[in-house]
């Protein structure tokens, strides 16, 4: 699905940057082609290899930071994990080059399943690794939710249907989530987190249930995901939706809404509806799934909008953009994404060891002192990747 990063490697050997470090690679990057994105992604994946990831000897896990602090855990939580499988897979899909990555990628899922625990009837991926790796966490549906879109990707890539049986696992954790009390305001939505002291109703873990509800329907045929992807799709349009394009974060149990905006509550959304509309064939959800695209991206392309959203929000964004992009093609997703990823490599980049910095949130400016993320890092590698998959 990815285009090809062979020119941009060949490219490479010749002017001698196959050899040379990161900084000195990317003065040969001139122009942000197809081969020059992959080309990026490529100095990023190994600079991610190298600083944050935590070797065959430990399991394949990462850190969830560098440098590390003595007080903090030794590895990471699942959502940064998670991601750096993602950003794999996206490796492992550059045509040509793609196949290097292939053993990797079938790492991380080895590793993702450490970090499941089958307790007392509800089961789930921990935030972080139950025992004897760690202390354990909380099942975030959120977090689930990722992890099962993400064994979709790699279904997708492999056709091992192992990865297909546990990506239906995960929908079954998340379905746990639905809040069925008819006396709230608003009645539904999916709890943010598997625990009798949840108040919250969230857009995200909503919308990207959803979405992986609608793919997996879209696989198997399933009345029972098609149900569920519409029923928790249109919560959050009916729940949340402030304008086209634009989700509010929540809503709590006694009506009180956050407002925050984020762009992967945009995103899902957006790949939610085009993957119904493909699966079913009703030009209503391609309609929404347009309307949400154009909003959001006339309100995330504002000034620093998009600057400030965490990388990996973006990273989201821009993926279920894509999604739109190849049923119902527009310039402008591209176009924002590469000015996005262009800024962000130029500006938040350290060139001395390849690895991305950003403020506390994940977004904004260039923060030398900050550590570097695997968060983060595996965001800006998914992005590079997407963009490389588009010739023109």
């Amino acid at each position: 699905m990815k285009t090809s990063a062979r020119a941009a490697l060949a490219l490479a050997v010749l002017c001698g940057a196959l050899w040379a470090s990161p900084a000195q690679a990317a003065e040969n990057d001139r122009d942000t082609t197809p081969a020059t994105w992959a080309h990026r992604a490529e100095i990023s994946y190994d600079s991610l290899q190298q600083h944050l990831y935590q070797g065959p000897q430990e399991h394949g896990l990462y850190l969830e930071k560098t440098p590390r602090k003595e007080e903090e855990n030794p590895h990471s939580y699942l959502w940064p994990l998670r991601e750096a499988a993602a950003a794999t897979v996206d490796m492992s899909e550059l045509p040509r080059a793609g196949a290097r990555y292939d053993r990797d990628a079938a790492e991380r899922f080895t590793t993702l399943r450490l970090y499941f625990n089958p307790r007392d009837g509800r089961p789930g991926y921990d935030s972080y690794l139950p025992a004897p790796l760690g202390q354990g966490g909380d099942v975030f549906y959120d977090d689930n939710a990722v992890v099962g879109l993400t064994f979709l990707d790699q279904y997708r890539a492999t056709g091992k249907k192992a990865y297909l049986e546990r990506a239906a696992e995960t929908f079954d954790v998340v379905g746990r989530g639905w809040d069925d009390d008819p006396a709230k305001a608003c009645p539904g939505g999916l709890h943010w987190v598997d625990s009798p002291a949840n108040y919250m109703r969230a857009a995200n873990v909503t919308g990207l249930s959803a979405q992986l509800a609608a793919e997996l329907y879209a696989i198997e045929r399933d009345e029972r995901y098609l149900a569920s992807a519409k029923k928790w799709y249109e919560w959050n349009w009916s729940c949340l939706r402030r304008s086209p394009g634009l989700y509010d974060n929540s809503r709590d149990d006694d009506g009180t809404v956050n407002k925050t905006l984020w762009t992967y509550n945009s995103g899902a959304m957006i790949g939610t509806a085009t993957t119904l509309y493909q699966a079913t064939g009703d030009r209503g959800y391609l309609k929404r799934a347009v309307e949400d695209a154009n909003g959001s991206l006339d309100y995330w392309k504002q000034g620093e909008r998009l600057h400030d959203q965490p990388a990996i929000f973006n990273a989201f964004y821009f993926d279920n953009l894509r999604i739109l992009d190849d049923v119902r093609p527009d310039r402008a997703y591209r176009k924002t994404a590469a000015a996005y990823a262009e800024q962000t490599w130029k500006d938040n980049r350290t060139p001395s060891d390849g690895l991305f910095r950003f403020q506390p949130s994940g977004g904004g400016d260039h923060a030398p002192d900050a550590p570097a993320e695997t968060l983060h890092q595996s965001a800006m590698i998914q992005i590079f990747a997407g963009l490389a998959t588009d010739p023109s």
